[in-house]
C-alpha cells in the first residue's frame, strides 16, 4: 500500500474548513441531519439523549437526512414514541416493535434494526436505569474508556455472551455518538475528547482523499484506508486551535462530511474534475488524480 499522510496540508485544510464551517458554512451549509430535535424535546434532556443514542445506533448503510427525519417523525407520533422509552420498549413484543419501526421508515432492515434498537435500549434500562449518562459517569466521563466499554461490555443471553451495545460500539458510531453528545446534547463533562478518532464513513474518507491529506496509489477496500485516515486527522489538528481551545479530530468531522456530500461527491472519479469546485471553500487544496469509489472499493492514484 503506497499511501501516505500529508499532515502539513492537513493542518492548512483543517483551519480553513473549521473557519468556513463556523461562518459561511461548507458549500453554504452547516446544518447536520441530527441537529433538529423532535418537537417538545428540550436540549440535553434525557429524551434528547435517548433520541440521539437510539438513532445513531442504526446509522449504518443509510441516507443520514432520511434516517433522522424518520426518527423525528417516529418520536413525534404518539403511537410510536414509546420506542425511545427503554422501559416501554422492553415491555413491548418484538413483533410490534418491528412493525412500529417501519411506520415512518425508521427501519430499513426490520429484524436487524429492531434487534439493535431493542438491545441498546434494554441494556440502558437494565444496567443504567434507562439513562446513558449513568453509563458515561461509570466510565469516569473519560471518552477512551467509553469507547473501550462499548466494545467490551456484554450480557448473558441463553448460553451466549451478547454485546451490550451492538453497532453503537463500532469504530464509526462510537466516536460519532460522543461527538453528538458534545455538540448536540451539550454534555460538557466529557474528558479526553482529543483521544477520540474521527468517525470515518464514506463522506469523511472521500473528502480526505479528494484533499490529498491521504494520497498515493491504492486499489482495494475503502475500509482498509480508514485507520490511516483517522491517524491523518489526529496528526493534522495537533497544535491548532478553534474557539479558544485546542482543536481535536472530531472538530473536522462535520466540515468534512459537508465537503463530501455537497462537493466531492460531484467529482469525476477517473478525471478528477469536480462540478462543485468553483464555489468550494477549499478548492485550492483539491488534489489531482483518480479517486474512484464504488461499492466499498476504491481506486486511488493521486
Amino acid at each position: 500500500m503506497a499511501v501516505k499522510i500529508d499532515s502539513t496540508k492537513g493542518k492548512q485544510v483543517a483551519q480553513l474548513l473549521s473557519r468556513s464551517f463556523n461562518t459561511v458554512g461548507i458549500h453554504g451549509r452547516s446544518d447536520m441531519p441530527e441537529d433538529q430535535r423532535p418537537r417538545g424535546v428540550d436540549l440535553g434532556s434525557l429524551d434528547h439523549i435517548l433520541f440521539l443514542t437510539q438513532t445513531v445506533a442504526i446509522d449504518y448503510q443509510r441516507d443520514a437526512p432520511a434516517l433522522w427525519d424518520s426518527s423525528r417523525n417516529t418520536f413525534e407520533d404518539p403511537e410510536t414514541a414509546y420506542l425511545f422509552d427503554p422501559k416501554a420498549l422492553h415491555e413491548t413484543p418484538f413483533r410490534k416493535v418491528v412493525s412500529d419501526m417501519q411506520k415512518h421508515g425508521l427501519s430499513k432492515k426490520p429484524t436487524k434494526d429492531t434487534q439493535i434498537w431493542r438491545t441498546v435500549g434494554i441494556t440502558f434500562l437494565k444496567k443504567w436505569s434507562g439513562d446513558p449518562r449513568l453509563f458515561i459517569k461509570d466510565c469516569g466521563w473519560d471518552c477512551p474508556t467509553v469507547l473501550v466499554r462499548l466494545k467490551r461490555d456484554t450480557h448473558l443471553y441463553n448460553v451466549a455472551m451478547v454485546p451490550d451495545y451492538p453497532f453503537l460500539r463500532g469504530d464509526k458510531i462510537g466516536p460519532l455518538w460522543l461527538r453528538m453528545l458534545r455538540d448536540n446534547a451539550g454534555i460538557s463533562g466529557l474528558r479526553a475528547l482529543d483521544k477520540v478518532p474521527i468517525p470515518v464513513d464514506i463522506h469523511v474518507a472521500r473528502a480526505t482523499l479528494s484533499l490529498g491529506v491521504v494520497n498515493g496509489k491504492f486499489s482495494g477496500k475503502l475500509i482498509d484506508l480508514f485507520s490511516l485516515i483517522r491517524e491523518a486527522w489526529f496528526e493534522s489538528v495537533r497544535g491548532l486551535e478553534v474557539k479558544g481551545r485546542p482543536m481535536i479530530a472530531l472538530d473536522v468531522d462535520e466540515p468534512l462530511w459537508h465537503l463530501s456530500k455537497y462537493g466531492c461527491s460531484y467529482r469525476d472519479g477517473s478525471t478528477g474534475i469536480c462540478r462543485r469546485k468553483k464555489g468550494c471553500e477549499v478548492r485550492d487544496f483539491c488534489t489531482n488524480g483518480k479517486i474512484k469509489i464504488d461499492k466499498g472499493q476504491v481506486e486511488l492514484d493521486t
